[in-house]
């Protein structure tokens, strides 16, 4: 699973990528290539595990992302290409103003700059969707074909969806509709994240940054988050100790790094979610996808567990805690027993029984 990293020139695209994922990218040189990184997603939960189990490792679950070469107005389509290899977007925006660093569009306006990569993103779906279509059409006159009638049908329903500048996340799909289209990749298919880089007067401010700028047109649309961060001020807390970083945050009356939020926002939008699995060798998360059953969770481990599934016993990570032990919690009786077709909720711990 990647999220791209994209964004127009002099946004501080790289720089988040790099503070991001700890990947060491050089300056000017770096801004025209595609780098992937990953980046673990905070979780305070695993630390207070790990007091109960006292393990020889920990370990997060990651997120990867990649950074895409700024995307060039003259080139619009051919830089926003690249996005057809990745699952999500993370859009950064230039919010901070800075006269040293020009913007490549003359000023600052986050609501234009988003609204003008996404109606690039309309358009390059609105030619290839027309194309297919023309294609489609061709071959019903020459023979009559279901598939090709549903196919059909579901694509001029993105078109006229299209047509009204407003990308594919947006638009409703049964099950059966997004199966003749699944193989297109259409690029305002792709779930968005608006990333707000700030400047640093903003950044004890960072939850008031969309009524300050006027983007609420960016928020509470389907398949879209918008998190703020700023980015000169997470370089420093990068280099910096972890006491110092705190009292750095602290100074600005926040509680954590924007970019955790950032993360945070990015596993939420691609409908993921974290269980644990824990033990003296090593307490971990593990990602899987809202709704997957206790069997597909077995697999993220290693298919043998998963062939060789028998039950899972699971307790809330909250109900652990809170009972100290695994033995208390069973008291208690919050650990269940669950079978393949138990859906993993988000937090479950869980140790599974298998064969072999």
């Amino acid at each position: 699973m990647q999220t791209g990293i994209i964004g127009l020139p002099q946004v501080g695209k790289t720089t988040l990528f790099r503070i991001l994922t700890k990947a060491h990218v050089e300056g000017k040189a770096g801004a025209s290539a595609t780098h992937v990184g990953v980046a673990k997603v905070p979780e305070p939960r695993l630390l207070e595990l790990a007091k109960l189990y006292n393990p020889k490792k920990i370990t997060h679950a990651t997120v990867q992302y990649v950074d895409l070469p700024g995307v060039q107005k003259e080139r619009m389509r051919e830089s926003l290409a690249t996005l057809r290899d990745v699952d999500a977007i993370a859009h950064v925006i230039r919010v901070f103003d800075d006269p040293s660093v020009p913007h490549s569009e003359g000023g600052i306006d986050p609501l234009r700059d988003a609204t003008n990569l996404d109606l690039e993103l309309i358009l390059s779906d609105h030619d290839q969707i027309s194309k297919r279509l023309e294609r489609v059409e061709k071959d019903l006159k020459k023979k009559k074909d279901p598939l090709l009638e549903l196919e059909k049908n579901v694509l001029e329903k993105c078109k006229a969806h299209l047509e009204t500048e407003k990308p594919l996340r947006e638009l409703e799909l049964t099950a059966e509709e997004r199966r003749p289209i699944g193989g297109f990749l259409f690029l305002s298919q792709r779930p968005m994240l608006y990333v707000l880089n700030l400047g640093d007067e903003e950044a004890a401010d960072m939850d008031k940054a969309v009524e300050k700028h006027k983007l609420a047109a960016l928020q509470g649309r389907p398949n879209t988050a918008v998190v703020a961060v700023c980015g000169r001020l997470e370089a420093e807390l990068a280099e910096m100790e972890e006491k110092e970083a705190a009292e750095l945050l602290a100074s600005y009356g926040l509680k954590e790094p924007g970019l955790n939020r950032l993360i945070r926002a990015t596993y939420d939008l691609m409908g993921l979610i974290q269980y644990f699995t824990a033990g003296e060798p090593e307490v971990r998360a593990w990602t899987v996808r809202k709704g997957s059953n206790a069997v597909k969770a077995a697999g993220e481990i290693h298919s043998d567990i998963e062939k060789g599934f028998i039950r899972a016993e699971v307790v809330s990570c909250a109900d652990l805690l809170t009972a100290g032990s695994i033995a208390a919690a069973k008291e208690k009786a919050q650990v269940r027993l669950e079978g393949k077709e138990y859906i993993v909720k988000e937090g479950d711990v869980i140790l599974f029984r298998h064969s072999g």
